[in-house]
């Protein structure tokens, strides 16, 4: 079983309340490969919310207390994607998943580049919340333009 950001597979979870469809992640899921989660919402945000970055650092920033993830109108909702992220890697842990294809950039899935905290468009090196942790815990994590690769295997 695959971890995948539910709002990939064409589920209205994104922070504006649409979705970032890839259909070959959506067939994943109808194949039963894939298991789909947001976890913004399990973390307890609601949607649509307003969007969030990262602010002062990185997901490992956030899991080390070093950094926020705030809201464009300044909210403070580090707690909801620490939440999120812990409740994300108790499913992978319980469903003994290997792998999880996560929406690139985003401030709990992105994993390679996010964007910077200014609300400005500007990308930086590092991974989300979610990403993050899943990593620390060996968890494989492809966006959703590179996965192409490792899943011709399968």
């Amino acid at each position: 079983m695959i971890l995948v950001s539910a709002c990939l597979c064409g589920i209205n979870t994104k922070y504006n309340g649409e979705n970032n469809l890839c259909e070959k992640v959506l067939s994943l899921v109808k194949e039963g490969k894939a298991l789909p989660l947001c976890p913004e919402q399990l973390g307890g945000l609601k949607t649509p919310r307003n969007p969030c970055e990262i602010c002062g650092g990185t997901g490992k920033d956030v899991i080390d207390g070093k950094a926020a993830v705030m809201s464009s109108t300044g909210e403070n909702c580090t707690s909801e994607f620490l939440k999120g992220a812990y409740e994300t890697l108790k499913v992978a842990k319980a469903c003994n998943i290997k792998e999880a294809i996560l929406k690139s950039k985003s401030p709990s899935c992105g994993f390679g580049k996010i964007y910077d905290g200014s609300f400005s468009g500007n990308i930086i090196e590092g991974a989300g919340v979610t990403a993050e942790l899943l990593s620390k815990n060996n968890i494989r994590i492809y966006g959703e333009d590179d996965f192409n690769k490792a899943f011709e295997r399968k």
